[in-house]
């Protein structure tokens, strides 16, 4: 075993071990009980022409180690492109290796040459101290005046569903 943290972008045949990371994520954040991506879905909205997001992989010798998954985003207020990083984990026996911070900055990089991106943003969970720490140091800064706002469920569908009839 070479023991060197490769990253690279994933592929459709990874979905198996994104669905894996990201479980363990959620779990770590309090989420697992409604942890609801599977392989299948991963497969389906991260790959291929019209694919809803990127994921870069962190591995050693082919076993996870991290993963950033990320997406297109634009600021109007700054007319420029950008990155949403929507999920960021890494390994606990990594953590503290930097490979967060190689894994958003070949992100950052794979965005700015792909779509110009020339900003990356993300969330952090308020009861996740450490997370807010880490991204501080990186000069992440948070937003004052704007919070995280979600239409999910039945109330998106009813929304969706109105489209028609309030034209």
């Amino acid at each position: 075993m070479s023991g060197r943290v490769q990253i690279r972008v994933a592929r459709a045949d990874d979905a198996g071990h994104i669905t894996w990371m990201l479980k363990q994520l959620a779990i770590e954040l309090g989420d697992g009980t409604v942890f609801a991506s599977t392989e299948s879905t991963i497969r389906r909205h991260g790959f291929g022409p019209d694919a809803s997001f990127s994921t870069m992989l962190a591995e050693t010798d082919g076993a996870p180690q991290g993963l950033a998954l990320y997406f297109r985003h634009f600021s109007t207020t700054r007319g420029l492109p950008g990155v949403y990083v929507q999920d960021l984990w890494i390994a606990p026996e990594q953590r503290g290796a930097r490979l967060g911070t190689r894994l958003l900055a070949t992100v950052a990089e794979n965005a700015a040459h792909a779509w110009e991106a020339a900003y990356l943003t993300l969330s952090v969970y308020h009861d996740n101290p450490a997370a807010a720490q880490f991204y501080s140091r990186l000069g992440f800064a948070a937003h004052q005046n704007d919070a995280p706002m979600s239409l999910t469920g039945p109330a998106f569908k009813d929304l969706a569903g109105s489209a028609g009839s309030l034209a």
